[in-house]
């Protein structure tokens, strides 16, 4: 399960991301209270916007994020998004503190925030690759949501708490302090042990990155149900925060709900790293059981128990996305691989400004409750989408010997000679393995690789 923390870079990166999501976790939570409670009279769709303006710029700026995730040295370019999302913390901070906050200037500071993550969002993902060999790169994943939802548990509950005791700008400021975790990391990260990158040709585009999802049905299913997930179901934010209201819940009750649902995330970060590597197929159970667990927390008539259905809502986002994004890149070519990522993550994010806002007005005019089954609807969807997919696509099919059973094939990682080290002789001299059961119709040789038979 802990296997890349035999990796000094690995090490360093984890501590160091551990303590700034703290921080940005404790900001997420009081963004959304503010703007629900302080600047807007519990107006659940004002928050939709705002979560619409952050998740944007990744999807408008998908065409140069990757690509710059690939051409530029990853550790150089997180300085400069890390640094920049530090000061803009402290100036919401500041301008909370002094009074001088209103929902227009939280709208424009939403957007920074999210042109900023457009650029570290896939520039972070591609570099947890970096740190560890090709082999170890699906646990380096899902220890990193490890991480991510181990703060998830932390950051809200202070968060709440903090709101209540001193108020929100303290928690912005708080927020800015635990960046400086990360950049030391990054400093004491070693350069020189960091996983070689293929060089990119100067006409390197983002289009390669489109061609080659293109040419990947399974990463294009992937998308898909990413994207229902993200849009409608990952409103966590509006969700939370509108049903604590309705139980007569505080800001430490939101922060409370956050923490509870960041149980079940872990959970499933954590047996996600203890897989060998990432599977399609649990994509697509997490998303079907995404579906049932919203239903139940929509039915609870109680604080408590919607609290605990939140931990299964929480292991089931996390089963989905941490195994998505480990699919995605394990079997993605190594030079490709920031370009990719940039779309999954325009995908996951880029949901959101078409969701959130849809959402939010849900939650207005219907109540949280029928929010909440809009996002299972979209989980359920996407469940489909999926299993559709695995059984028109011949992966799903009878067992050869049990009469009964059924069997899925399986998408094997590939294996990819850098562009650097091609050669005429490599590739003259390297053989060619061939699917087993005799001569391979042409046309569908291709299709027999990639079901692993």
């Amino acid at each position: 399960m802990f296997r890349s923390f035999s990796v000094f870079n690995y090490r360093v990166w984890f501590i160091g991301a551990l303590v700034s999501n703290v921080g940005a976790w404790m900001q997420a939570t009081a963004l959304s209270w503010v703007v629900l409670t302080q600047l807007t009279d519990n107006d659940a769709t004002a928050m939709g916007v705002t979560m619409a303006l952050q998740f944007a710029p990744p999807l408008l700026l998908v065409g140069v994020t990757g690509l710059v995730a690939d051409r530029f040295d990853r550790r150089k370019l997180l300085f400069v998004t890390q640094g920049s999302l530090m000061v803009l913390g402290l100036t919401i901070g500041v301008l909370l503190l002094l009074g001088a906050m209103n929902l227009w200037t939280m709208y424009a500071f939403a957007f920074a925030l999210g042109v900023v993550a457009a650029f570290d969002n896939p520039t972070r993902q591609a570099f947890v690759s970096d740190l560890v060999a090709r082999e170890n790169a699906s646990n380096a994943v899902a220890l990193n949501a490890a991480s991510f939802n181990t703060a998830r548990m932390i950051g809200p509950a202070v968060a709440g708490l903090v709101i209540v005791a001193v108020g929100t700008g303290w928690v912005f400021l708080v927020n800015a302090l635990t960046f400086l975790a990360m950049l030391v990391a990054l400093l004491l990260i070693r350069p020189a042990e960091l996983a070689p990158r293929p060089k990119l040709r100067s006409a390197a585009r983002m289009a390669d990155g489109l061609r080659y999802v293109g040419g990947r049905p399974d990463l294009v299913v992937t998308f898909i149900m990413v994207f229902l997930l993200g849009a409608f179901g990952m409103n966590f934010p509006i969700l939370a925060s509108t049903m604590a209201l309705e139980f007569g819940q505080n800001a430490d009750g939101y922060g409370v709900l956050s923490s509870i649902l960041a149980i079940g995330s872990l959970a499933g970060a954590l047996l996600a790293a203890r897989r060998d590597r990432a599977r399609l197929r649990l994509v697509i159970g997490g998303l079907g059981l995404f579906a049932i667990a919203s239903v139940l927390s929509a039915a609870m008539p109680v604080y408590l128990a919607y609290a605990a259905t939140l931990m299964f809502i929480g292991f089931a986002t996390v089963t989905t996305l941490t195994t998505a994004n480990g699919y995605v890149q394990t079997t993605t070519e190594p030079a490709l691989r920031g370009r990719v990522l940039a779309l999954y993550m325009a995908i996951l994010m880029g949901g959101t400004p078409f969701g959130a806002p849809i959402v939010g007005w849900v939650a207005d005019a219907f109540g949280p409750r029928a929010a909440i089954l809009l996002g299972a609807a979209a989980a359920l969807v996407a469940f489909c989408v999926g299993g559709g997919w695995l059984l028109f696509s011949g992966r799903l099919h009878r067992h050869e010997t049990r009469r009964f059973a059924m069997t899925i094939d399986e998408t094997r990682p590939i294996s990819v000679v850098a562009p650097e080290e091609f050669s005429d002789e490599v590739a003259a001299t390297t053989p060619i393995r061939l699917p087993e059961g005799g001569d391979v119709v042409p046309g569908r040789a291709d299709a027999a690789t990639r079901r692993g038979r």
